[in-house]
This record gives structure tokens, sequence and C-alpha cells, in this order.
């Protein structure tokens, strides 16, 4: 597993209390306008419970690197990763730490106005005012030198990126970065995976654009290969010093 997030010390939000929860494999850095920490892993355990539970009556749920259909009776945070992963044609794993994420931050919403859950890189929030978020790229020269800026719409909006040169999340290809912005993390998150499977040299990073533009739902993506960026839709790129 990728232990490295020293990234997370750059990511304190003023007014808002930092807190970590982690149940096995998943390992949130968290964000709230208290510490949450017993409501956060309870909710991290019942979502991996739903979805484990699923996956033991259907494997290829677990396994499958293609769309599967479901098999009901299905929880509905399984059913968002099975109908990610149709939307950006990967398994439904593929969005698992969005899912897991964005799970964990609803229920987190219930007693802070504000939150920001963070999942290995799968970010779901709820903020009252705009935000920055800086791209880690690994080595690439625009690593951290480029940001996002998320304006306040009044609604939860996630940002997830996918990296096939750093990181133990699967990936086919060799983006330094494939971000992109959604209202559902489960989709962003499958997105990211599928667009950073598509880029191993710059001259990829165009189609791969065009390709997650296509996707319904998706509101912004920012590919990072080397020295050469990409980006689509409603977003302001911000230069990080």
């Amino acid at each position: 597993m990728f232990q490295n997030r020293t990234y997370r010390s750059l990511s304190k939000r003023k007014g808002l209390v930092a807190f970590t929860a982690t149940v096995k494999e998943t390992d949130l850095h968290i964000q709230a306008r208290s510490n949450l920490t017993d409501t956060a892993v309870r909710a991290a355990l019942r979502a991996r419970d739903m979805i484990e539970s699923y996956g033991r009556t259907d494997p290829a749920f677990l396994t499958s690197l293609a769309p599967v259909n479901a098999k009901f009776p299905v929880p509905d945070i399984a059913m968002s990763m099975i109908e990610a992963g149709k939307l950006a044609n990967v398994g439904p794993m593929a969005a698992v730490a969005g899912a897991v994420a964005e799970f964990t931050g609803r229920k987190l919403l219930e007693d802070s106005n504000e939150v920001i859950v963070e999942n290995g890189g799968d970010i779901f929030m709820k903020l009252d005012s705009d935000a920055v978020f800086g791209i880690y790229a690994g080595d690439s020269v625009l690593s951290m030198k480029t940001g996002v800026r998320l304006q306040n719409q009044g609604s939860p909006v996630a940002l997830c990126t996918s990296s096939g040169t750093l990181g133990h999340s699967k990936s086919f290809g060799r983006a330094d970065a494939a971000t992109v912005v959604s209202r559902s993390c489960a989709l962003a998150d499958a997105t990211a995976t599928a667009l950073g499977n598509l880029v191993n040299t710059e001259a990829d990073i165009e189609a791969a654009v065009e390709q997650g533009a296509a996707i319904p739902g998706i509101l912004g993506i920012i590919i990072i290969k080397g020295k050469s960026l990409g980006a689509w839709g409603d977003l302001e790129l911000v230069r990080l010093s």
C-alpha cells in the first residue's frame, strides 16, 4: 500500500478539525467542524460491510476489470459503483475508494455542515466557500504547481485523482495524474481510473480528455503527464507557488 501521504499536511482548512479514520485498508483523512472519528469509523465499517457482503454473492463485482450487471438485491453503495463502472467502462472496484469516501462524508454531514473526506487521493467534500486543491502528480514538474479552484455551489462535489506512476491502485497507463470532478465520487473515481489507463505518453492526453468529456455526469478533467497538461470543463486552474 502506498503510505507516503505527506500531502495531507498541506490540506488544513481554516475552521475545520482534521482527524483520521482507519478501517482495514481504508485510510480516511477527514476535516469537519468537530472531531467525528467515531462516526466516521462506523460509517466506513458499514460501507465496507455492504460492499464485501454483496461481493460474496457476486464475486465478479470484486474482481472484474470490465463493467458488470447488478444482481439484485444490491446495496446502494454497490449500485453506485456498478453504475459508475458502466459509465466509465471499468470494473466496479475502480470506484470503491470514491464510493466509501462519499458514503462516509454524507454520514458526517448529519453533524457538520462542512466536510472533506479524502481516501487515497479521492475527495468528497461539502464546503461553504470556494477552495483550491493542488494536484499531486508524482515526479512531474507540474506536481503541486497546478491547482483547481472549486466554487461553492451549495451541494457536495467530488474530486478524484488516479496515477499510473505512484500509489497502489491498479492502472494500465502511465499518467502522472488524471483528475476528475463530478457530483458523484464513485463516478469521479471510476472515470479517473479509466482516463489514467489511456495515457502512456503526453501524446495520449488529448484523446483521453475527449473520452472523459463524453461521459455523462463529469464536470471537469485535468490530466498531467510529464510536462504536459490537458483540461476540460468549467474549471478554474490555479498556479500554485
